[in-house]
């Protein structure tokens, strides 16, 4: 993973339905993303991290299934002006995998959100889904 030399705050949010089990939320966003500090309570799931490499997974997954494309596309229409987001399956990441969601309904049990914010959120963007290694 090459250096990122911007800012760049990570935030996730995710809704727990009553029929979850929140240390199962827990473990489904831990397979994802590391080093985030996080609170939780029954209805809901917040992280947030200073650590560009608690992507790792994300950006790691990105390069071997050949899917930056999509996520350039989803970062560019999300943006506003220093931040932007994603979706990802939560069943998927319970599971060890990530798996990009065009909509919120395609995860049964509600999406993982994902959250970039950084006054060089363009300068992100090209560090998470740029061609160079």
């Amino acid at each position: 993973m090459r250096s990122l030399n911007v800012d760049c705050k990570i935030s996730v949010y995710c809704n727990i339905n009553e029929s979850e089990d929140v240390n199962k939320v827990k473990t489904a966003i831990s397979n994802i993303l590391t080093d985030m500090d996080e609170t939780t309570d029954d209805s809901s799931f917040v992280a947030n991290s200073s650590n560009y490499e608690s992507l790792t997974k994300i950006y790691e997954t990105m390069r071997t299934r050949k899917t930056k494309t999509a996520y350039r596309r989803h970062l560019m229409r999300n943006m506003t002006e220093d931040s932007t987001w994603f979706y990802l399956n939560k069943q998927a990441a319970f599971a060890n995998a990530v798996v990009l969601c065009d909509d919120e309904s395609e995860s049964p049990l509600g999406p993982i959100k994902i959250v970039l914010h950084s006054k060089n959120i363009e300068d992100v963007i090209d560090w998470l889904v740029s061609d160079i290694e």
